[in-house]
Protein backbone atom coordinates (compact mmCIF):
# COMPACT_ATOMS: atom_id res chain seq x y z
CA UNK A 1 0.00 0.00 0.00
CA UNK A 2 1.46 3.85 -0.75
CA UNK A 3 0.49 6.96 0.14
CA UNK A 4 -0.80 9.56 -2.26
CA UNK A 5 -0.05 13.46 -2.77
CA UNK A 6 -3.30 15.33 -4.95
CA UNK A 7 -2.06 18.50 -6.06
CA UNK A 8 -3.89 20.62 -8.49
CA UNK A 9 -1.61 21.26 -11.97
CA UNK A 10 -2.93 24.76 -13.13
CA UNK A 11 -4.14 27.99 -11.58
CA UNK A 12 -6.37 25.52 -9.03
CA UNK A 13 -9.77 24.91 -9.75
CA UNK A 14 -9.30 21.51 -11.37
CA UNK A 15 -11.56 19.65 -9.69
CA UNK A 16 -9.53 18.02 -6.84
CA UNK A 17 -12.75 17.82 -4.30
CA UNK A 18 -14.47 15.13 -6.39
CA UNK A 19 -11.44 13.04 -7.00
CA UNK A 20 -10.25 13.58 -2.96
CA UNK A 21 -13.24 12.17 -2.35
CA UNK A 22 -12.75 9.01 -4.30
CA UNK A 23 -9.58 8.50 -3.20
CA UNK A 24 -10.56 9.01 0.46
CA UNK A 25 -13.17 6.25 0.36
CA UNK A 26 -9.84 4.40 0.43
CA UNK A 27 -7.95 6.04 2.85
CA UNK A 28 -7.47 5.54 6.33
CA UNK A 29 -6.63 9.32 6.79
CA UNK A 30 -6.80 12.54 5.10
CA UNK A 31 -4.23 15.60 5.66
CA UNK A 32 -4.78 18.87 4.12
CA UNK A 33 -0.64 20.43 3.98
CA UNK A 34 -1.32 24.07 2.87
CA UNK A 35 -3.20 27.07 2.51
CA UNK A 36 -5.94 28.25 4.55
CA UNK A 37 -9.52 28.57 4.10
CA UNK A 38 -8.93 30.73 0.67
CA UNK A 39 -9.32 27.28 -0.91
CA UNK A 40 -12.58 25.27 -1.27
CA UNK A 41 -13.90 21.93 -2.33
CA UNK A 42 -16.93 21.17 -3.06
CA UNK A 43 -18.17 17.65 -2.38
CA UNK A 44 -20.86 15.74 -3.99
CA UNK A 45 -22.18 12.05 -2.12
CA UNK A 46 -25.30 10.80 -2.48
CA UNK A 47 -26.63 13.86 -4.07
CA UNK A 48 -26.27 16.20 -1.24
CA UNK A 49 -23.10 18.90 -1.21
CA UNK A 50 -20.87 20.19 0.93
CA UNK A 51 -18.52 22.90 0.70
CA UNK A 52 -14.94 22.88 2.70
CA UNK A 53 -12.68 24.92 3.18
CA UNK A 54 -10.21 24.23 6.04
CA UNK A 55 -11.57 20.78 6.54
CA UNK A 56 -9.93 17.75 5.13
CA UNK A 57 -12.35 16.08 2.94
CA UNK A 58 -12.41 12.86 4.66
CA UNK A 59 -14.17 14.36 7.46
CA UNK A 60 -17.76 13.94 5.88
CA UNK A 61 -16.70 10.01 5.53
CA UNK A 62 -17.43 8.10 8.89
CA UNK A 63 -14.45 6.13 10.48
CA UNK A 64 -11.93 8.28 8.38
CA UNK A 65 -9.40 11.02 10.38
CA UNK A 66 -8.98 14.21 8.88
CA UNK A 67 -5.73 15.84 9.79
CA UNK A 68 -4.67 19.80 9.65
CA UNK A 69 -1.53 20.14 9.50
CA UNK A 70 1.38 22.38 10.18
CA UNK A 71 1.70 23.91 6.64
CA UNK A 72 -2.12 25.27 7.27
CA UNK A 73 -2.46 28.99 8.69
CA UNK A 74 -5.84 28.56 10.34
CA UNK A 75 -8.28 30.91 10.89
CA UNK A 76 -9.80 29.57 14.20
CA UNK A 77 -13.40 31.55 13.91
CA UNK A 78 -13.40 30.18 10.28
CA UNK A 79 -12.96 26.57 11.25
CA UNK A 80 -15.37 26.86 14.30
CA UNK A 81 -17.80 28.36 11.83
CA UNK A 82 -17.02 25.59 9.11
CA UNK A 83 -17.26 22.79 11.88
CA UNK A 84 -20.75 24.14 12.54
CA UNK A 85 -22.19 24.10 8.99
CA UNK A 86 -20.91 20.51 8.66
CA UNK A 87 -23.01 19.67 12.00
CA UNK A 88 -25.83 21.31 11.21
CA UNK A 89 -26.06 18.57 7.86
CA UNK A 90 -25.33 15.73 9.73
CA UNK A 91 -21.64 15.48 10.00
CA UNK A 92 -20.36 15.10 13.36
CA UNK A 93 -16.59 16.96 13.40
CA UNK A 94 -15.30 15.92 17.13
CA UNK A 95 -11.60 15.36 18.18
CA UNK A 96 -11.68 11.75 17.26
CA UNK A 97 -12.23 12.82 13.50
CA UNK A 98 -10.74 16.18 13.24
CA UNK A 99 -6.54 16.99 14.37
CA UNK A 100 -5.13 19.45 14.30
CA UNK A 101 -0.93 20.34 14.54
CA UNK A 102 0.08 22.16 17.79
CA UNK A 103 2.43 24.04 16.00
CA UNK A 104 0.09 25.75 12.84
CA UNK A 105 0.03 29.11 12.79
CA UNK A 106 -3.20 30.87 13.60
CA UNK A 107 -4.92 33.67 10.85
CA UNK A 108 -6.02 36.81 13.48
CA UNK A 109 -8.59 39.50 12.49
CA UNK A 110 -5.49 41.78 12.39
CA UNK A 111 -4.64 39.39 9.14
CA UNK A 112 -7.90 40.02 7.32
CA UNK A 113 -7.48 43.69 8.06
CA UNK A 114 -4.08 44.00 5.92
CA UNK A 115 -4.33 42.28 3.62
CA UNK A 116 -7.88 43.91 2.68
CA UNK A 117 -5.98 47.36 3.65
CA UNK A 118 -2.84 46.39 0.96
CA UNK A 119 -5.09 45.28 -1.87
CA UNK A 120 -7.18 48.20 -1.92
CA UNK A 121 -3.71 50.40 -1.85
CA UNK A 122 -2.56 48.59 -4.76
CA UNK A 123 -4.66 50.14 -7.28
CA UNK A 124 -4.43 48.85 -10.65
CA UNK A 125 -2.43 45.90 -9.46
CA UNK A 126 -3.98 44.31 -7.39
CA UNK A 127 -2.85 40.91 -7.01
CA UNK A 128 -6.17 39.09 -6.62
CA UNK A 129 -6.26 37.97 -3.16
CA UNK A 130 -9.23 36.61 -0.98
CA UNK A 131 -8.67 39.09 1.46
CA UNK A 132 -8.67 36.21 4.35
CA UNK A 133 -5.33 36.84 5.53
CA UNK A 134 -3.34 33.89 3.83
CA UNK A 135 -0.66 35.93 2.70
CA UNK A 136 -0.10 38.03 6.31
CA UNK A 137 -0.07 35.12 8.19
CA UNK A 138 2.36 33.41 6.25
CA UNK A 139 4.24 36.48 6.71
CA UNK A 140 4.03 36.23 10.35
CA UNK A 141 5.19 32.76 10.20
CA UNK A 142 8.56 33.30 8.47
CA UNK A 143 9.16 36.29 10.74
CA UNK A 144 8.89 34.36 13.63
CA UNK A 145 6.62 36.44 15.51
CA UNK A 146 3.46 34.38 14.59
CA UNK A 147 0.68 33.12 17.38
CA UNK A 148 0.16 29.29 17.00
CA UNK A 149 -2.32 27.05 18.14
CA UNK A 150 0.04 25.66 21.08
CA UNK A 151 -0.15 29.19 22.08
CA UNK A 152 -3.46 29.02 23.19
CA UNK A 153 -3.28 26.72 25.68
CA UNK A 154 -0.74 29.18 27.72
CA UNK A 155 -2.11 32.87 28.75
CA UNK A 156 1.65 33.72 29.36
CA UNK A 157 3.26 32.85 26.47
CA UNK A 158 0.13 34.07 24.19
CA UNK A 159 0.37 37.74 26.17
CA UNK A 160 4.15 37.52 25.26
CA UNK A 161 3.54 36.82 21.20
CA UNK A 162 0.75 39.37 21.20
CA UNK A 163 2.77 42.05 22.61
CA UNK A 164 5.41 40.71 19.49
CA UNK A 165 2.82 40.34 16.98
CA UNK A 166 1.85 43.87 17.66
CA UNK A 167 5.02 45.56 17.60
CA UNK A 168 5.15 44.81 13.88
CA UNK A 169 1.49 45.50 12.77
CA UNK A 170 0.49 48.33 14.37
CA UNK A 171 3.64 50.19 12.53
CA UNK A 172 1.95 48.92 9.95
CA UNK A 173 -1.10 49.88 10.83
CA UNK A 174 -0.42 53.67 11.28
CA UNK A 175 1.43 53.81 8.18
CA UNK A 176 -1.43 52.61 6.53
CA UNK A 177 -4.00 54.98 8.65
CA UNK A 178 -5.69 52.18 10.14
CA UNK A 179 -6.45 52.48 13.94
CA UNK A 180 -4.06 50.31 16.01
CA UNK A 181 -4.40 47.22 17.91
CA UNK A 182 -5.39 46.78 21.78
CA UNK A 183 -3.33 43.59 23.13
CA UNK A 184 -6.15 43.34 25.88
CA UNK A 185 -9.06 43.10 23.80
CA UNK A 186 -6.75 40.68 21.07
CA UNK A 187 -6.27 38.50 24.21
CA UNK A 188 -9.58 38.33 24.68
CA UNK A 189 -11.11 37.21 21.84
CA UNK A 190 -8.02 34.60 21.49
CA UNK A 191 -9.52 33.19 25.05
CA UNK A 192 -13.03 33.23 23.70
CA UNK A 193 -12.19 31.23 20.69
CA UNK A 194 -9.52 28.93 22.60
CA UNK A 195 -11.68 26.14 24.22
CA UNK A 196 -13.68 25.88 21.10
CA UNK A 197 -10.17 24.89 19.04
CA UNK A 198 -7.82 23.35 21.73
CA UNK A 199 -9.62 19.83 21.98
CA UNK A 200 -8.76 19.29 18.28
CA UNK A 201 -4.82 20.13 18.96
CA UNK A 202 -2.52 17.46 18.70
CA UNK A 203 1.02 16.05 17.82
CA UNK A 204 0.28 15.78 14.37
CA UNK A 205 3.85 14.27 13.19
CA UNK A 206 3.93 11.75 15.62
CA UNK A 207 0.28 10.78 15.38
CA UNK A 208 1.36 10.14 11.36
CA UNK A 209 4.12 8.40 12.09
CA UNK A 210 2.21 6.00 13.83
CA UNK A 211 -0.20 5.67 11.70
CA UNK A 212 2.71 5.18 8.79
CA UNK A 213 4.51 2.39 11.21
CA UNK A 214 0.61 0.57 11.35
CA UNK A 215 0.54 0.71 7.58
CA UNK A 216 -1.95 2.95 7.32
CA UNK A 217 -3.17 4.43 3.87
CA UNK A 218 -2.13 8.41 4.01
CA UNK A 219 -4.16 10.60 1.54
CA UNK A 220 -2.49 14.15 1.20
CA UNK A 221 -4.98 16.56 0.36
CA UNK A 222 -3.09 20.01 -1.98
CA UNK A 223 -5.36 23.53 -2.00
CA UNK A 224 -5.23 25.79 -5.22
CA UNK A 225 -2.63 24.46 -7.92
CA UNK A 226 0.71 24.46 -8.73
CA UNK A 227 0.79 27.66 -11.03
CA UNK A 228 -0.37 29.33 -7.81
CA UNK A 229 2.76 28.30 -5.97
CA UNK A 230 4.94 30.94 -4.39
CA UNK A 231 8.02 29.63 -6.32
CA UNK A 232 6.94 28.04 -9.33
CA UNK A 233 3.77 30.27 -9.65
CA UNK A 234 3.03 32.95 -11.69
CA UNK A 235 4.42 35.33 -9.40
CA UNK A 236 3.70 37.76 -7.76
CA UNK A 237 0.05 37.07 -8.60
CA UNK A 238 0.55 33.19 -6.65
CA UNK A 239 -0.98 32.47 -3.31
CA UNK A 240 1.98 32.55 -0.09
CA UNK A 241 2.54 28.88 0.17
CA UNK A 242 3.94 26.34 -1.42
CA UNK A 243 1.41 24.16 -3.14
CA UNK A 244 3.38 21.42 -4.91
CA UNK A 245 3.58 18.21 -3.89
CA UNK A 246 6.93 18.18 -2.11
CA UNK A 247 4.98 20.39 0.75
CA UNK A 248 3.15 17.56 1.49
CA UNK A 249 6.31 16.40 3.80
CA UNK A 250 7.10 19.72 5.19
CA UNK A 251 3.39 20.52 5.50
CA UNK A 252 2.43 17.83 7.80
CA UNK A 253 6.00 16.59 9.51
CA UNK A 254 5.37 13.30 7.42
CA UNK A 255 8.50 13.18 5.80
CA UNK A 256 9.32 12.94 1.80
CA UNK A 257 9.87 9.31 2.16
CA UNK A 258 6.21 8.08 3.10
CA UNK A 259 5.10 9.62 -0.76
CA UNK A 260 4.63 6.90 -2.76
CA UNK A 261 2.24 8.22 -5.48
CA UNK A 262 1.60 12.26 -6.64
CA UNK A 263 -1.94 12.31 -8.77
CA UNK A 264 -2.46 16.15 -10.60
CA UNK A 265 -6.18 16.86 -11.04
CA UNK A 266 -5.77 18.27 -14.55
CA UNK A 267 -8.73 20.39 -16.10
CA UNK A 268 -9.24 19.55 -19.33
CA UNK A 269 -9.48 23.29 -20.12
CA UNK A 270 -7.96 26.08 -18.31
CA UNK A 271 -9.36 28.31 -16.31
CA UNK A 272 -8.34 30.80 -13.52
CA UNK A 273 -9.39 33.26 -10.78
CA UNK A 274 -8.58 36.64 -10.27
CA UNK A 275 -5.32 38.83 -11.64
CA UNK A 276 -2.07 37.48 -13.40
CA UNK A 277 -1.27 35.90 -16.98
CA UNK A 278 -2.86 33.66 -18.58
CA UNK A 279 -1.77 32.96 -22.28
CA UNK A 280 -4.89 30.88 -23.72
CA UNK A 281 -7.79 33.21 -22.40
CA UNK A 282 -10.45 33.22 -24.46
CA UNK A 283 -12.32 36.95 -24.12
CA UNK A 284 -15.11 35.82 -26.23
CA UNK A 285 -18.36 33.53 -26.70
CA UNK A 286 -16.05 30.52 -26.65
CA UNK A 287 -14.59 31.44 -23.43
CA UNK A 288 -18.09 32.25 -21.89
CA UNK A 289 -19.69 29.31 -22.94
CA UNK A 290 -16.60 27.18 -21.42
CA UNK A 291 -17.39 28.75 -18.17
CA UNK A 292 -21.33 28.73 -18.42
CA UNK A 293 -21.18 24.90 -18.93
CA UNK A 294 -18.23 24.08 -16.12
CA UNK A 295 -20.37 26.18 -13.90
CA UNK A 296 -16.94 28.00 -13.18
CA UNK A 297 -17.63 30.15 -9.73
CA UNK A 298 -15.26 30.02 -7.01
CA UNK A 299 -16.26 27.57 -4.26
CA UNK A 300 -15.04 30.40 -1.73
CA UNK A 301 -15.15 34.09 -3.36
CA UNK A 302 -18.50 33.17 -5.87
CA UNK A 303 -15.99 34.89 -8.68
CA UNK A 304 -16.63 34.20 -12.50
CA UNK A 305 -13.56 32.20 -13.61
CA UNK A 306 -11.60 33.00 -16.81
CA UNK A 307 -11.71 30.33 -19.42
CA UNK A 308 -9.07 29.72 -21.74
CA UNK A 309 -8.06 26.99 -23.65
CA UNK A 310 -5.83 23.78 -22.33
CA UNK A 311 -2.52 24.63 -22.12
CA UNK A 312 -0.32 21.91 -22.22
CA UNK A 313 3.58 23.76 -21.66
CA UNK A 314 2.04 25.14 -18.27
CA UNK A 315 0.57 21.44 -17.18
CA UNK A 316 4.19 19.74 -18.39
CA UNK A 317 5.97 21.87 -16.08
CA UNK A 318 3.54 21.17 -13.58
CA UNK A 319 4.40 17.74 -14.23
CA UNK A 320 7.81 18.31 -13.30
CA UNK A 321 7.79 21.10 -10.13
CA UNK A 322 5.74 18.31 -8.59
CA UNK A 323 7.49 15.00 -9.92
CA UNK A 324 3.68 13.53 -11.40
CA UNK A 325 3.09 10.08 -11.59
CA UNK A 326 -0.10 10.33 -13.60
CA UNK A 327 -3.01 12.83 -13.60
CA UNK A 328 -6.82 12.86 -12.83
CA UNK A 329 -8.59 14.38 -16.41
CA UNK A 330 -11.24 16.64 -14.91
CA UNK A 331 -14.22 17.92 -16.85
CA UNK A 332 -14.19 16.63 -20.12
CA UNK A 333 -17.60 16.71 -20.39
CA UNK A 334 -17.47 20.29 -20.29
CA UNK A 335 -16.09 19.88 -24.06
CA UNK A 336 -19.13 18.24 -25.37
CA UNK A 337 -20.67 19.60 -28.47
CA UNK A 338 -17.49 21.67 -29.79
CA UNK A 339 -16.90 21.21 -33.34
CA UNK A 340 -13.12 21.87 -32.67
CA UNK A 341 -10.56 22.27 -30.10
CA UNK A 342 -7.22 23.63 -29.48
CA UNK A 343 -4.31 22.77 -27.29
CA UNK A 344 -1.47 25.21 -26.53
CA UNK A 345 1.78 23.28 -27.44
CA UNK A 346 4.43 25.97 -27.14
CA UNK A 347 5.05 30.35 -27.28
CA UNK A 348 6.31 32.25 -29.11
CA UNK A 349 8.04 35.28 -27.38
CA UNK A 350 9.57 37.82 -29.39
CA UNK A 351 10.66 35.41 -32.33
CA UNK A 352 11.62 32.72 -30.07
CA UNK A 353 9.74 29.89 -29.33
CA UNK A 354 9.55 28.19 -26.06
CA UNK A 355 8.56 24.97 -24.41
CA UNK A 356 8.41 26.64 -20.90
CA UNK A 357 6.06 29.54 -19.10
CA UNK A 358 9.25 32.18 -18.41
CA UNK A 359 9.68 33.14 -14.67
CA UNK A 360 9.98 36.68 -15.62
CA UNK A 361 6.53 38.43 -14.93
CA UNK A 362 7.46 41.02 -18.36
CA UNK A 363 7.90 38.00 -20.03
CA UNK A 364 4.71 36.04 -18.44
CA UNK A 365 2.28 38.47 -20.28
CA UNK A 366 3.98 39.01 -23.37
CA UNK A 367 4.32 35.28 -24.52
CA UNK A 368 1.75 34.34 -27.23
CA UNK A 369 0.75 30.47 -27.58
CA UNK A 370 1.11 28.49 -30.41
CA UNK A 371 -1.81 26.30 -30.94
CA UNK A 372 -2.75 22.63 -32.26
CA UNK A 373 -6.03 22.34 -33.35
CA UNK A 374 -7.93 18.93 -32.94
CA UNK A 375 -11.24 17.98 -34.02
CA UNK A 376 -14.28 18.11 -31.29
CA UNK A 377 -16.71 14.79 -30.86
CA UNK A 378 -20.95 15.66 -31.60
CA UNK A 379 -22.03 12.85 -28.69
CA UNK A 380 -22.30 13.41 -25.15
CA UNK A 381 -19.06 12.20 -22.59
CA UNK A 382 -21.66 13.08 -19.15
CA UNK A 383 -21.76 10.09 -16.97
CA UNK A 384 -18.58 7.90 -19.08
CA UNK A 385 -17.65 4.95 -16.99
CA UNK A 386 -15.19 2.85 -19.49
CA UNK A 387 -13.38 3.80 -22.42
CA UNK A 388 -15.80 1.72 -24.67
CA UNK A 389 -18.93 4.93 -23.61
CA UNK A 390 -16.14 7.70 -24.74
CA UNK A 391 -16.04 8.68 -28.81
CA UNK A 392 -13.16 8.19 -30.63
CA UNK A 393 -12.46 11.92 -30.79
CA UNK A 394 -12.78 12.31 -27.01
CA UNK A 395 -9.95 9.39 -26.63
CA UNK A 396 -7.90 11.06 -29.34
CA UNK A 397 -7.81 14.32 -27.13
CA UNK A 398 -6.78 12.08 -24.39
CA UNK A 399 -3.95 10.54 -25.34
CA UNK A 400 -2.50 13.47 -27.25
CA UNK A 401 -2.46 15.55 -23.86
CA UNK A 402 -1.06 12.34 -22.33
CA UNK A 403 1.75 12.83 -25.14
CA UNK A 404 1.99 16.75 -24.83
CA UNK A 405 2.59 16.79 -21.36
CA UNK A 406 4.61 13.74 -20.48
CA UNK A 407 2.27 11.86 -17.80
CA UNK A 408 -0.20 9.39 -18.21
CA UNK A 409 -3.77 9.78 -17.44
CA UNK A 410 -4.52 7.44 -14.26
CA UNK A 411 -8.60 9.07 -13.98
CA UNK A 412 -11.30 10.74 -16.12
CA UNK A 413 -13.57 12.43 -14.69
CA UNK A 414 -17.01 12.77 -16.50
CA UNK A 415 -19.59 14.74 -14.19
CA UNK A 416 -19.40 15.87 -10.89
CA UNK A 417 -20.86 12.69 -9.45
CA UNK A 418 -18.23 10.78 -7.69
CA UNK A 419 -19.26 6.72 -9.78
CA UNK A 420 -18.99 9.03 -13.11
CA UNK A 421 -15.18 8.15 -13.50
CA UNK A 422 -13.11 6.41 -15.39
CA UNK A 423 -10.22 4.50 -13.70
CA UNK A 424 -7.17 3.60 -15.70
CA UNK A 425 -4.83 3.20 -12.61
CA UNK A 426 -6.07 3.24 -8.43
CA UNK A 427 -3.16 5.45 -6.93
CA UNK A 428 -3.38 3.18 -4.29
CA UNK A 429 -2.38 0.82 -5.68
CA UNK A 430 1.45 0.56 -6.00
Amino acid sequence: MTNVVVVGTQWGDEGKGKIVDWLSERADVVVRFQGGHNAGHTLVIDGKVYKLSLLPSGVVRPGKLGIIGNGVVIDPWALDEEIERLRAQGVSVTPDTLKIADNAVLILPLHRDLDALREDARAGAKIGTTRRGIGPAYEDKVGRRAIRVCDLADEETLKMRIDALLGHHNALRAGLGAEVIDADGLLAELKVIAPRILPFADVVWRRLDEYRRRGRRVLFEGAQGAMLDIDYGTYPFVTSSNTIAGQAATGSGMGPQAIGYVLGITKAYTTRVGSGPFPTELDDDVGRGLGERGHEFGTVTGRARRCGWFDAVLVRQAMKTNGVDGIALTKLDVLDGMKELKVCVGYMLDGERLDHFPSNMRRQARVEPIYETMEGWPDSTAGARSWADLPATAIKYIRRIEELIEAPVAMVSTSPEREDTILVHDPFAD
